[in-house]
């Protein structure tokens, strides 16, 4: 199956698993697990749209990490309220309050995104000497 195709079954899967527990969940699978979720939902996101490597194994989750962390940081600086933001969704989905769990729980999300990362380096290099 092609990778393109994997990440996009595993995008909409967790598409649906983060509206499922934005609806439904609370505590720390809410809280946490939601979180950690939606590194990984971004880095299969972008990885459907783009399947294959351009740059270094670690680069894709490290940016997106950083994009999740500066997120967290827009919320401390109270985003929504300074934008005058009340849509409920919109204020969901940005996030209204600061969390250093939050920025831990991003942080472990992000490292099966490096794995895979690493992995699939791995085995575009193995591809690339067997073809050259």
């Amino acid at each position: 199956m092609k990778k393109r195709t994997i990440f996009g079954i595993a995008t909409a899967i967790l598409l649906v698993i983060e509206v499922i527990i934005g609806m439904y969940a609370h505590g720390w699978v809410r809280n946490y697990l939601g979180d950690a979720l939606v590194v990984i939902l971004l880095y299969t996101l972008i990885r459907t749209i783009i399947p294959d490597r351009s740059v270094r194994w670690y680069v894709l989750p490290a940016v997106i990490l950083i994009f999740a962390f500066c997120v967290e940081f827009l919320q401390l600086w109270g985003l929504c309220d300074r934008l005058g933001i009340t849509n409920k969704l919109l204020r969901i989905l940005i996030g209204t309050g600061f969390s250093l769990e939050d920025l831990a729980a991003y942080t472990l999300g992000i490292i099966p995104c490096f794995v895979v990362e690493f992995f699939m380096g791995k085995d575009q290099l193995i591809r690339e000497k067997k073809s050259g």
